[in-house]
């Protein structure tokens, strides 16, 4: 038939999961949008949406693009209270969880 499998199974060196990289595109969303922007309740569900869509573009064009992504943005009003945050990834290829390639940002 002479076509390739383009299916790959773990990904190769140059392109594995790299968290600073990662970190670093978010950093860079988040200056780019947020910076002088005030808190609005009624806008905040649009603009974790769009600052979602923003980072995984980003991210993608850092060379994650064989990745499949997810991205959450949780903005709240600064009132004092602490904020405590777990991520579990899911693992299909051994069916575990796992937190160790959760990058988050807290600001």
């Amino acid at each position: 038939m002479g076509t390739t499998d383009t299916y790959l199974i773990r990904p190769n060196h140059q392109n594995k999961f790299k968290p600073a990289v990662v970190k670093e595109c978010i950093r860079e969303v988040v200056r780019e949008r947020l910076t002088g922007v005030r808190y609005d309740a009624e806008e905040v569900q649009k603009l974790s949406n769009t600052l979602a869509d923003s980072i995984k573009d980003r991210v993608k064009k850092a060379g994650f693009d064989r990745y499949k992504l997810a991205v959450q943005v949780v903005i709240g009003e600064q009132r004092g209270q602490g904020v405590k945050k777990i991520c579990f990834v899911w693992r299909w290829c051994s069916g575990a969880i796992t937190i160790d390639d959760c990058v988050e940002d807290v600001s």
